[in-house]
C-alpha cells in the first residue's frame, strides 16, 4: 500500500471530542439541514470529528472554500504537513489513512510538482473519444436494464448505478469484467474509512498495478498504456498512482451521481415532471442534482501551513481543513433562490476549484448523462419501491450513496444484441 505514515505514533485517544461526527452527517435523511446547524453554531467554518478524538475544521463557506483551494502557499494538499497524523493521534491503522494520507500522486502535490503530475491526466481526457465512450456506455446500460426488466423491478443503485461507472472505467483502462467487479468492491471499502478501508486500498492498487506491468510489456490503445508511455511521468509509482487517481475520482463520484438524479426523479414529483416534459434539460438536471447534494459531500483535504485566519478563526499550522462542498453549495450568500434559478448554472463546487478541481469531469458527466437518459428511456414508468424517507446512505464521511434504490416499473423484454 503507498501510505506513507507518520514517523512515529505515540499513544492515540480514542474519546469522542464531542463535536458532530462527519459521517453522520453525510448519512443523515438531510445533510444541508446537519451542515445549516454548524453554519448557525460556528460559521462558515465549523469544528467536526473525522472519527473518536480526530478533529478537524469543515468548511462551509463558498468563498472560504474558494481561498482554501486557491491558496496554495498557505493551504497544502500534502499531508505530511498534517499535526495530527505526525503527532500520532490518528493511529497507523486509521481508516482515515486511504483516503486522507500522503501518496505520491497529483492529489499529494503542490505547485510545479503537480503541474507535471497534472498534466498526463489532463492529456488523456483530452484524447478520449466521446463519442466512443457515448455508445459503449449507452450499450453497458441497455444490456444492464435488459437483464432485469422482465422482472419488472430492480435495485436502481446495485444492479444499475454502481455497476457502469466501474465496468465503463474499467473498460476505458483496459480491465475485463471480473476485474472492474474486483475494484468496485474494493473502492466500496476504501471511501468507507472504515475497518476494511485499507486491505480495500490494498486490493484496489494490486489490480492496478498488475495492469500497468501488464502494459508496459503489451501496450495497447487504452488509457493505461496512455500513462505508462507519458514522458511526465518518470516510474512505476507514479503509473500507478496516475490510473489510482482517475479510476477512484470517476467510480465513486459517478455512481452517486447517477444514483441522486434517479432519486430525485423518483421522489420529487416536480423535478421528474419538469425532466419528462422537456422543461428541465438532462445536462441542467445533473447540474440540479450536483447542486442539492454533490458526490462528494466533502472532500479531504487541506492542511495549514501556517497560522492564519478563516472564517472568523484561527487555524493553527498543521490543521485540517475538509472541503465541505455541499454546505458550500448551500451557503446562502451564494445559493439561487429556487431551483428554477439554478438552470444551466455550473458554479456549485460539486468538482471542487483551484489546481486540484476534478480531473475526470468530462468522462464523469458523459457516463452519467448516458446511464441517466438510457433509463429514462428505457423504463419509462419507474417509480419508487419504498417511502422515500426510508432511503438509507452507505457509511462514509465522504461520499453519499444510497445502499439501495428499490424500483418497480412495466415489465418488459429488451433486445440488446450484445453477448458479453
Amino acid at each position: 500500500m503507498s501510505l506513507t505514515p507518520p514517523p512515529a505514533c505515540p499513544a492515540h485517544s480514542t474519546q469522542s471530542t464531542g463535536l458532530m461526527p462527519l459521517s453522520a452527517a453525510v448519512g443523515s435523511g438531510d445533510p444541508q439541514a446537519a451542515y445549516r446547524r454548524l453554519r448557525d453554531e460556528w460559521g462558515n467554518v465549523a469544528k467536526v470529528e473525522l472519527e473518536p478524538g480526530v478533529p478537524a475544521w469543515l468548511v462551509l463557506g463558498y468563498r472560504e472554500l474558494l481561498t482554501i483551494t486557491r491558496q496554495e502557499q498557505l493551504f497544502s494538499r500534502d499531508a505530511r504537513n498534517w499535526r495530527d497524523l505526525n503527532d500520532g493521534l490518528v493511529p497507523l491503522h486509521s481508516g482515515l489513512l486511504p483516503m486522507m494520507a500522503w501518496r505520491a500522486n497529483v492529489i499529494g502535490a503542490d505547485g510545479p510538482e503537480h503541474r507535471r503530475l497534472r498534466m498526463p491526466l489532463d492529456n488523456a481526457v483530452a484524447r478520449m473519444d466521446q463519442r466512443r465512450v457515448r455508445r459503449e456506455v449507452e450499450a453497458l446500460c441497455t444490456e444492464l436494464i435488459a437483464e432485469f426488466s422482465p422482472r419488472g423491478r430492480a435495485d436502481l443503485v446495485n444492479e444499475y448505478a454502481t455497476i457502469v461507472p466501474m465496468l465503463s472505467l474499467a473498460s476505458l483502462f483496459g480491465l475485463d469484467t471480473t476485474e472492474g467487479r474486483e475494484l468496485l468492491d474494493a473502492l466500496i471499502a476504501l471511501f468507507g474509512s472504515a475497518d476494511n478501508s485499507q486491505s480495500g486500498n490494498r486490493n484496489f492498487e494490486q489490480i492496478i498495478l498488475d495492469t500497468v506491468r501488464e502494459r508496459r510489456r503489451n501496450p495497447t490503445s487504452d488509457m493505461t498504456t496512455a500513462f505508462v508511455s507519458d514522458p511526465n511521468l518518470h516510474n512505476e509509482a507514479e503509473h500507478l498512482q496516475s490510473v489510482v487517481v482517475m479510476i477512484s475520482a470517476g467510480n465513486e463520484t459517478v455512481t452517486a451521481w447517477i444514483s441522486h438524479t434517479l432519486r430525485l426523479m423518483l421522489t420529487d414529483p416536480r423535478f421528474a415532471a419538469r425532466l419528462r416534459g422537456g422543461r428541465l434539460g438532462i445536462d441542467d438536471a445533473l447540474d440540479e442534482a450536483l447542486w442539492r447534494d454533490p458526490p462528494m459531500n466533502n472532500m479531504p483535504a487541506r492542511y495549514a501551513l501556517h497560522d492564519t485566519e478563516l472564517g472568523g478563526h484561527v487555524i493553527q499550522r498543521g490543521d485540517c481543513l475538509i472541503l465541505g462542498l455541499c454546505g458550500a453549495n448551500d451557503d446562502p450568500a451564494i445559493r439561487p433562490g429556487s431551483d428554477e434559478e439554478s438552470w444551466g448554472n455550473r458554479a456549485h463546487l460539486a468538482f471542487s476549484a483551484g489546481p486540484h478541481v476534478c480531473p475526470a469531469q468530462v468522462p464523469a458527466r458523459l457516463i452519467t448523462r448516458t446511464a441517466v437518459q438510457t433509463a429514462l428511456h428505457l423504463l419509462p414508468d419507474m417509480r419508487l419501491s419504498i417511502p422515500a424517507e426510508e432511503v438509507t446512505w452507505r457509511p462514509s464521511p465522504w461520499t453519499r450513496v444510497p445502499v439501495s434504490l428499490p424500483a418497480e416499473f412495466s415489465a418488459s423484454r429488451i433486445a440488446t444484441g450484445i453477448r458479453r
